[in-house]
């Protein structure tokens, strides 16, 4: 393949495996050795996309407020959307994760963490979403809502309860529509949801941390159903 690449462009043997790196470092190949070895294009990983869009981001004069602004309108028609795809086992993972995103506990940090987790929720619903552009917009989102956000330290761990019973209750009601198939009323109970949200987060002194994501904090891709039965 090295020849073939060195002949079409006229380049040197050194020129093409620099090159051929560079995309591997980019991830859009992946180069394998031995006699059948050679490079092979790969679907770009969601999550290197992430990464590159939140540091193109950390130049940007980007706010909650920003933020909260694209949620109100993307969310509710991710969710809406997903409605008629969302299996039994969509069902059960929404259930699951309202479920281990109670606030039961006190602990600061743990709490904190759950409010991370609420973000599970929405990538659940995205990934029922057959719209592959407004499912990586939300996800996209989500992910820098989970890097990024930091919270006032002088905030009162009542008040991220508070935040948790709340998300919990929003998620719950947004379940019980879903399973009824009323995607009307996902989508109005979504916006509510976000406009509640974002309340929370301004209250909570909600910022975002500016700076960059390096490849070894690169997180699993966002919510996919484990392999089974629907």
């Amino acid at each position: 393949m090295e020849k073939e690449l060195q002949k079409l462009f006229g380049v040197s043997k050194s020129t093409i495996r620099e090159a051929l790196k560079s995309l591997e470092v980019q991830g859009l190949i992946t180069i394998s050795t031995g006699p059948t070895g050679g490079a092979t294009i790969v679907e770009v990983p969601l999550e290197r996309t992430l990464l590159f869009l939140q540091n193109y981001l950390f130049f940007q004069n980007v706010t909650m407020k920003d933020i909260y602004a694209a949620r109100r309108l993307l969310e509710p028609e991710l969710a809406a959307g997903a409605v008629p795809y969302l299996t039994e086992k969509h069902f059960r993972a929404l259930e699951e994760n309202i479920e281990n995103c109670q606030p039961t506990s006190r602990d600061e940090t743990r709490l904190v963490y759950q409010r991370q987790a609420d973000l599970d929720f929405h990538d659940i619903l995205a990934s029922a979403n057959p719209d592959p552009f407004l499912r990586f917009l939300c996800q996209m989102i989500n992910e820098m809502l989970r890097r990024l956000v930091v919270f006032s330290t002088h905030t009162p761990p009542e008040e991220h309860a508070e935040f948790g019973c709340a998300n919990a209750k929003c998620h719950t009601h947004i379940l019980e529509a879903a399973r009824q198939r009323d995607a009307e009323r996902v989508r109005h109970l979504m916006r509510a949801h976000m406009d509640e949200a974002s309340g929370f987060v301004e209250r909570l002194n909600g910022q975002l941390d500016g700076r960059l994501i390096l490849d070894s904090e690169m997180m699993p891709t966002p919510f996919k159903l484990p392999p089974g039965r629907s």
